[in-house]
């Protein structure tokens, strides 16, 4: 049936549109990282200057202030999140907020590993629940931008900053793409493969001044495992902060990730990287905005994600769109475009900075022609 569908004359130049993990910044190749410190131990100077260097440039593009720590740890985002929860979570009670995917597997490490009981808060896909029934007497813990339902939180001013809890963010998918007032976050989460476009199996751990404070002065009541301890005789194990990781990390993902920090800085930094994420956004919109077929699955625009936009298909499926997808990835003109398996059916386009804003406009007819085959067929 294709032969009767114009198929369009351009593609996207770089079809990588997969949330995670995401487009590689412009220009990339493997041939331009430092390997120097390859073959080395982590812990000899080379390894140690590295990783160090590598935490230096996130704090600087990130814009982190003094007061918050930023520590590189096993098992990505998810290995961070949870290696925070195990280690500070039980000192009081829990509040989860959930609104897709992740957020659901917080509820689930909490109640059914921890045993803590938490009161969860919840919202179905495309939704925000309502904030103002958090309790920040509790310690909190929510998604910034969920990656599954591209829904965020519009800004941290629902957080009060007389809390008594402490606030636990995973923000992977939002860190380098949005402004965070870190003075509201004790804990924050994010693995380099989503907006800086790095590899996977790492995780970056940031703690503000309570969430070390609750590290010092509590003891869960379960046994940790090595990869999970942050407290040395009653003390933060500072060297971890300092790029003495707890286990051994691939130089190799350090400069893929140093790379990238270093592409963000040429670019204006957080500044840069945000023009970058909001001109896809706005590009992708005008792609919505003219079909009548396409539509936001985050319905509010001010909780809309700018980086994992996610998309109704009018009458789509499952199995719609899993051919929706293979026609695009046959024809290279878009990778990784299906929602997530858990979500409704429709699809997922990355918007963050690494993606170039061309691609993007240039997408839209590679998405009539698909739908349009698929129907046909």
């Amino acid at each position: 049936m294709t032969d009767f569908i114009a198929v369009p004359a351009r593609k996207p130049a770089r079809p990588h549109f997969s949330s995670g993990p995401c487009a590689k910044p412009p220009g990339y190749t493997p041939a331009q990282l430092n390997t120097e410190a390859l073959g080395r131990s982590h812990r000899a100077k080379i390894g140690k200057t590295r990783l160090a260097y590598c935490i230096d440039l996130m704090r600087e593009v990130l814009q982190l202030p003094d007061t918050h720590r930023i520590g590189i740890v096993p098992g990505s985002d998810t290995g961070a999140f949870e290696m925070a929860m195990w280690t500070m979570l039980g000192a009081r009670g829990v509040t989860t907020v959930a609104w897709e995917s992740f957020g659901e597997g917080w509820v689930t490490d909490a109640a059914k590993q921890l045993k803590l009981d938490p009161t969860v808060i919840r919202a179905d896909y495309g939704q925000l629940p309502d904030l103002t029934q958090i309790d920040f007497s509790t310690d909190v813990l929510f998604t910034w931008n969920g990656t599954t339902s591209g829904v965020r939180v519009p800004n941290a001013d629902f957080i009060p900053d007389d809390r008594e809890g402490l606030t636990f963010a995973d923000s992977t998918s939002a860190v380098f793409a949005y402004d965070i007032d870190w003075s509201k976050i004790d804990v924050a989460t994010f693995s380099w493969q989503k907006v800086l476009g790095g590899e996977g199996g790492h995780g970056v751990l940031i703690l503000g001044p309570r969430a070390v404070e609750r590290l010092e002065t509590y003891i869960p009541a379960w046994p940790l495992p090595k990869v999970f301890r942050l407290v040395s005789k009653g003390k933060l194990a500072e060297g971890v902060f300092k790029g003495e990781t707890i286990n051994t990390p691939s130089m190799l993902a350090v400069e893929d990730a140093i790379f990238a920090l270093e592409w963000a800085k040429g670019i204006g930094g957080l500044e840069g990287l945000k023009a970058r994420s909001d001109a896809n956004a706005a590009a992708l919109s005008k792609i919505v905005e003219e079909r009548d077929w396409l539509g936001h699955l985050a319905i509010d625009e001010a909780s809309r994600s700018k980086t994992s936009v996610c998309l109704t298909v009018a009458g789509a499926d499952a199995d719609f769109i899993k051919k929706f997808a293979g026609l695009l990835e046959k024809q290279d003109a878009a990778y990784d475009v299906a929602g997530y398996r858990d979500a409704p059916a429709g699809l997922r386009i990355w918007c963050g900075a690494t993606v170039d804003t061309q691609d993007i406009e240039d997408l839209g007819p590679w998405l009539d022609w698909a739908y349009a085959t698929v129907k046909a067929g």
